[in-house]
């Protein structure tokens, strides 16, 4: 908390803040769980739009990262400006009712649609419980409070498959309705329990312009990948959307320079560590987002998994996770935190890689899926929470929260380019050898971005780092 922070100290969750923690944890793993939980759910969500393609099912995950990563920054400042406590509650209740939405949609372009909203909400709730975590709870368990809230974030990542998995065997709705009462009983708790808590300093909107201009050019540009090999790469409209993606970055660039409260601040680019943080953040969440995904596809696809055993089946590398996280954080001290995500990007790409020249037609988890799964969820442990706890090492105290948020902007703008990356290089096979084929391409071409964000990586170990 800053000395500019205005806190309602009458709030009887003021003096409960475990109660207050869970709550603001419970919303954040929420909106967290259903960036991971869908997954599971395509190939039952495609059969029942009438075998809707791959390159409009990756839209039920596009839509929702393209969304929630154009508007974290100018949400959290929103919130910080006019009342998080506010904030939280508005999100959540978006958040809550589009998840019923969703459940409901009676087309794969509703659902879509309804995805965006989802987003709009998770947008607004994550920064709001991040500045209520910050701002409302005492001292002396403030750090501690901030990590348990992020570490929520993992624990969905590894919960999402399988809980997706066991949901999807009812049906593929409940992976939405599974929202509805704890967003019920998140709203009841807080209205009663949160604090009031606003930044008084900030007293200008952010540039929403920006953001709009920044999402219409990540949008742009996703359309033009995953529908380019459906519509050809030299049809007018793939071409069409390569010409918007680039005019709305260019205005999304000016407007940046020329704004009050830019959604990235020019200033924090020159800043080398925390430039190459979100380079890497990029890089590494494209192989991140696109293998899991074509995991899942194998093996429901190809081998025939039903939802639930996929579901188990994924969650086996996000289990290493917590653990290799820990390990980093050791090293940390030793080492210099860009060799650790280093390390964790070439981690990340050889577990594909040997996934790649493991699979065959006949199942064998254990020997072809399972020791590359396993590598992969190492490399993540190592690179993923090191690159966000270390990005605004070398920003100035007041920008830090900011600059968690970009690059956790970053991260979900390499999310939606991974999905739409694998989209491109499947395509749509027909028959076990060309499915095969292309697999094994797309698990190498991941491999080779994550090669690319461990030499991104060795860039962003802050200056003050013993290395």
């Amino acid at each position: 908390m800053t000395a500019v922070d205005v806190v309602e100290p009458s709030t009887p969750g003021v003096s409960r803040p475990g109660l207050v923690l869970g709550i603001l944890s419970l919303a954040a793993f929420m909106a967290s769980l259903d960036v991971f939980i869908v997954n599971v759910a395509f190939d039952d969500i495609g059969h029942d739009f009438h075998g809707a393609a791959l390159s409009e099912l990756s839209w039920v995950l596009n839509a929702y990262t393209i969304i929630y990563a154009a508007l974290l920054v100018p949400a959290g400042r929103i919130v910080d400006r006019y009342g998080r406590k506010g904030g939280f509650l508005v999100g959540l209740a978006i958040f809550t009712v589009a998840s019923v939405a969703c459940a409901a949609a009676q087309g794969i372009w509703w659902l879509v649609a309804f995805r965006c909203l989802q987003a709009v909400g998770a947008a607004i709730l994550t920064p709001a419980s991040l500045g209520l975590v910050v701002s409302t709870m005492p001292v002396e368990v403030r750090a501690r409070s901030v990590r348990i809230w992020a570490a929520t974030g993992a624990l969905a990542a590894a919960l999402g498959p399988a809980v997706g998995g066991l949901l999807v065997e009812i049906s593929w709705r409940w992976v939405f309705l599974v929202n509805v009462p704890v967003g019920v009983a998140a709203l009841i708790a807080g209205g009663a329990m949160l604090a009031r808590s606003r930044n008084a300093a900030q007293t200008r909107l952010p540039d929403l312009l920006g953001a709009v201009l920044l999402a219409m050019s990540i949008g742009a540009l996703t359309l033009g990948l995953v529908q380019g090999p459906d519509w050809g790469w030299t049809d007018t409209r793939v071409v069409g959307a390569w010409v918007v993606a680039a005019v709305a970055f260019a205005g999304f660039v000016i407007s940046s320079t020329r704004h009050p409260e830019p959604l990235i601040d020019p200033a924090l680019l020159k800043v080398r560590a925390f430039t190459f943080a979100n380079v890497t953040a990029v890089l590494f969440a494209i192989p991140f987002a696109g293998a899991l995904l074509a995991n899942i596809l194998w093996l429901q696809q190809v081998w025939g998994y039903s939802a639930i055993k996929t579901g188990f089946a994924v969650s086996t590398g996000p289990l290493m996770v917590p653990i290799f996280a820990a390990v980093a954080h050791r090293l940390s001290a030793r080492i210099p935190i860009g060799a650790i995500v280093s390390a964790g990007c070439v981690l990340f790409g050889l577990g594909g890689v040997i996934i790649a020249l493991s699979v065959d037609q006949t199942p064998d988890y254990a020997t072809e899926v399972l020791p590359g799964w396993l590598i992969g969820g190492i490399g993540v442990g190592l690179a993923l929470p090191s690159i966000l706890s270390s990005a605004t090492a070398d920003l100035p105290l007041d920008q830090s929260a900011t600059g968690s948020a970009i690059v956790n902007m970053s991260r979900q703008i390499g999310m939606s380019l991974g999905v739409s990356l694998l989209v491109v290089v499947l395509g749509t096979p027909i028959g076990y050898v060309a499915a095969h084929q292309a697999f094994r391409e797309a698990w190498w071409v991941l491999g080779g971005v994550a090669l690319l964000g461990a030499v991104a990586a060795v860039g962003m170990t802050p200056r003050e780092s013993g290395g």
